[in-house]
């Protein structure tokens, strides 16, 4: 009888940084590329780190802070075991879920490099609007 070695399950923390760490690079624009070849890693490692197939050490969160520009404890933050208020937590994952998203990382970016605050506004209404919620 072969025995199969078996996979075993990312750990949540682990999945949690590594969503955390893919959130920040793309807050920032940065590709996987850059972030490796700061790390001196392959951009597939960096893949990993994000789907959290591989664990990140303390010494390699620390570089991936530092090249990202958060503290070490924004990797944690609202991850499992963290305590927040309730409506600073549903809030939080609400963003966290629509920046997770490559239209919502898309649409926050363009939404970024509008200069005109009436603009900004005008697009905040027309989403509404489209979302049938109503105005503030």
């Amino acid at each position: 009888m072969v025995h199969k070695p078996k996979i075993k399950a990312p750990n949540a923390i682990d999945v949690h940084v590594g969503s955390r760490i893919r959130l920040q690079r793309g807050l920032m624009g940065m590709s996987q590329k850059t972030l490796a070849d700061g790390l001196g890693v392959t951009f597939q490692q960096v893949q990993k780190y994000e789907k959290g197939r591989n664990r990140v050490g303390s010494s390699r969160l620390q570089a991936i802070a530092n090249i990202l520009n958060v503290p070490v404890t924004y990797f944690f933050e609202e991850g499992p075991g963290y305590s927040s208020s309730p409506q600073v937590s549903g809030a939080f994952r609400e963003l966290t879920q629509f920046l997770d998203s490559n239209e919502g990382l898309a649409l926050n970016r363009a939404f970024m490099q509008i200069q005109d605050a009436k603009i900004r506004r005008k697009l905040i209404e027309l989403a509404r609007t489209l979302a049938k919620e109503p105005s503030e």
